[in-house]
């Protein structure tokens, strides 16, 4: 028979154990966030129907989209995971209570070119509150709240939440008679990242636009520094726009509002140069970046939506929300050491018996500490004791309980702690409560290096 090689297809990623334990701890820090500001947790299907799914895709977008034909069903995959939640607000519009606060950790897939930090199938941590009929501008406050409690807890200290409006640059656009534009010129700004001003500026002349309002723009996008002083600077352009006029007060309500949900000043910034790709944003827009590596790109972002849901029915279902690219950021942070992968099991200790003669006491032992919330690796293999130790080195479980002849018959067992080589014996009613301490004392420690 052929042997098969063994593969996988590009842009997939595919983890060791402890490697998949600290994405695993990421995850629950991202989950328990969410719930910590009364997200509720959605699970929609992977596979979707085509017609369904690309009412409102086009482009680039459609030409990534996995598709095809099962029978006579038109399938494609979710390529993220906000327009399936826009299908499930409506067909579920009236059994939801609203605003509908909503979150969803799950993989979606793009079949873009693989590349170093593009993947084809990713993770994707979203919430997303949803209004019926109109959405109050506080929950656009509430999101960068949300995401720096995420990366304070995941132990990242030196980040910038960027927030714009894209009400702004679009009334900006209409007021220098640029209106049908205004898309291309969004596009065109969001790249200013990555291709400088220079580039931005051809690509504006290449779109049509005279020098007089290429200057304009490029005088807006650089407005910078302090809240008050850019407000100041918005204002100086005296533009008498009421979609301006709109993104001044909702950007300025967002920003008041952040003391209060306890976001520290050096963590956000107004940077105007933010416009977002997705043509479904219309207000509130946020790209979050690191200080000490820019070349993650934006590690967190989202925004004000008010008609994502129009393909799918006349009512106005408004929505604010934000996306982590989870996988995307955990393969960056890994490549960068800021995660080091140590340990191969999620077990608390691990029970040895010294011969097949304590192993059901070894059993025992285990399935009274699971009950207490513990996590038990129990080796019951018939080796040499030499041998269950080296397994638990390897899979780097901090302690071991170790049962012998003496431990069964006096009710004890032997805790020995794996990174100091100390070890007690303990009465088993000791034992867990030891554990349970220990455990406590660990998990205060940070999931990423500092």
């Amino acid at each position: 028979m052929v042997k098969i090689q063994p593969r996988i297809l590009s842009g997939f990623m595919e983890l060791a154990p402890a490697e998949q334990i600290k994405f695993n701890q990421i995850m629950d820090i991202i989950k328990s966030t969410y719930e910590e500001f009364g997200f509720t947790p959605l699970d929609t299907p992977a596979l979707e129907l085509s017609e369904v799914l690309l009412a409102k895709a086009g482009g680039e977008t459609e030409k990534q989209i996995y598709r095809f034909m099962r029978g006579d069903t038109d399938i494609s995959m979710r390529f993220d995971l906000t327009v399936p939640l826009a299908r499930y607000v409506v067909m579920n519009q009236n059994t939801l209570t609203f605003p509908f606060k909503r979150y969803q950790i799950g993989k979606v897939y793009r079949g873009e070119r693989a590349q170093k930090g593009r993947f084809r199938e990713f993770y994707q941590a979203d919430i997303d509150v949803i209004g019926m009929d109109k959405l109050d501008i506080s929950y656009d406050a509430e999101m960068p709240a949300i995401i720096y409690n995420v990366f304070k807890k995941l132990g990242l200290s030196k980040f910038v939440i960027n927030i714009s409006n894209r009400k702004l640059l679009k009334g900006l656009m209409e007021s220098l008679g640029l209106a049908d534009k205004s898309a291309e010129v969004l596009r065109i700004v969001d790249k200013i990242a990555k291709i400088g001003k220079d580039k931005v500026v051809e690509e504006l002349v290449n779109i049509g636009l005279d020098k007089k309002s290429i200057d304009t723009i490029i005088r807006f996008i650089e407005i910078d520094g302090e809240d008050k002083k850019v407000f100041e600077s918005l204002q100086s352009f005296g533009i008498n726009n009421e979609i301006f006029t709109e993104g001044i007060s909702e950007l300025t309500e967002v920003i008041n509002s952040l003391a209060a949900l306890g976001v520290p000043k050096n963590n956000y910034k107004i940077n105007l140069t933010i416009t977002r790709g997705l043509d479904y944003y219309t207000g509130t827009i946020y790209e979050t970046m690191l200080d000490d590596y820019p070349q993650f790109g934006s590690i967190c972002s989202g925004g004000r939506y008010d008609d994502l849901a129009g393909f799918y029915t006349d009512k106005k279902l408004p929505g604010v929300g934000i996306s982590i690219g989870l996988t995307r950021l955990f393969a960056s942070l890994l490549e960068n050491d800021l995660i080091k992968p140590t340990v191969a099991t999620p077990a608390h200790v691990m029970v040895v018996p010294i011969t097949n003669a304590e192993k059901e006491y070894a059993l025992s032992l285990g399935a009274d500490l699971r009950a207490l919330g513990i996590k038990v690796l129990t080796f019951t293999e018939d080796n040499k004791f030499k041998a269950k130790l080296n397994y638990a080195n390897k899979v780097g479980v901090p302690f071991v309980a170790i049962i012998g002849e003496d431990e069964v018959k006096n009710r004890t067992a032997v805790i020995k702690d794996m990174a100091t080589g100390e070890q007690q014996t303990l009465p088993l009613e000791d034992v867990s409560m030891f554990l349970i301490n220990k455990i406590m004392e660990a998990v205060k420690g940070k999931i990423l290096q500092s």
